[in-house]
């Protein structure tokens, strides 16, 4: 069962976390390249305070962004900003996502996110949480994939299993990780099952694009290739 209350204060300690990391970051640190390809950390902290406001429209009936220029727009114009502004813009746009979050609500009902993706109210705490953890990951400040809170990790695989489900690219896969949790996921290809195994956290970084596989295992066949998220 989702516990969106719990969810919500894993995203508020995840958000502290970031921003006392980022706090160290200078004019020149923020302009240089993110692990995102293309993207700087300025880019990184732009992306998760509009992304905090997005979830803010998902949960009061709006859509989520306008559209993918305006959104693309957004993250390019506050991307330069000077350290202590995307610092504010991060923990007021997060302040706002918690607020609008604990509301009084039907935290049953179906909610749009993008591209038609739907989802329940109750679990958008926690894709904010999957937002926060990742991006710090991605700002490249010392934060890695092995330092993300084992819960966070299990069930970020679990979601990321079940969303690669059946997928016409993906053949039927199992993840064993070290302390012998196993997956299961694709399947809508031919080919399989294919066995890949290793650390929690390669496994994780694999599926969601942030490792190449080549810590991991693979037996029955080569690692399949997973669609962007």
């Amino acid at each position: 069962m989702i516990d969106d209350a719990h969810d919500l204060a894993c995203v508020r300690a995840a958000t502290e976390r970031l921003l006392s990391a980022a706090a160290g970051l200078d004019n020149a640190s923020l302009a240089e390249p993110s692990r995102l390809p293309g993207w700087s950390r300025g880019h990184v902290l732009a992306h998760l305070a509009r992304n905090a406001d997005a979830l803010v429209n998902v949960l009061e009936g709006r859509p989520m962004y306008a559209d993918a220029a305006t959104r693309d727009a957004d993250i390019e114009r506050d991307a330069p900003r000077p350290p202590a502004v995307q610092l504010d813009d991060v923990r007021e746009s997060a302040e706002r996502f918690r607020r609008t979050a604990e509301a009084p609500a039907d935290r049953s009902r179906t909610v749009e996110l993008r591209n038609g993706v739907t989802d329940t109210a109750a679990r958008v705490p926690f894709r904010r949480w999957a937002e926060v953890e990742l991006h710090h990951v991605d700002l490249g400040t010392g934060y890695e994939l092995e330092d993300l809170p084992a819960e966070f990790t299990e069930r970020e695989t679990d979601f990321l299993t079940e969303r690669f489900a059946k997928h016409p690219d993906v053949p039927a896969t199992v993840l064993v990780s070290e302390a012998g949790h196993t997956w299961m996921t694709g399947g809508g290809a031919a080919g399989g099952p294919v066995t890949v195994e290793g650390p929690a956290a390669e496994l994780l970084g694999w599926l969601a694009g942030r490792r190449d596989g080549s810590a991991l295992t693979v037996r029955g066949g080569a690692l399949p290739g997973l669609p962007p998220l």
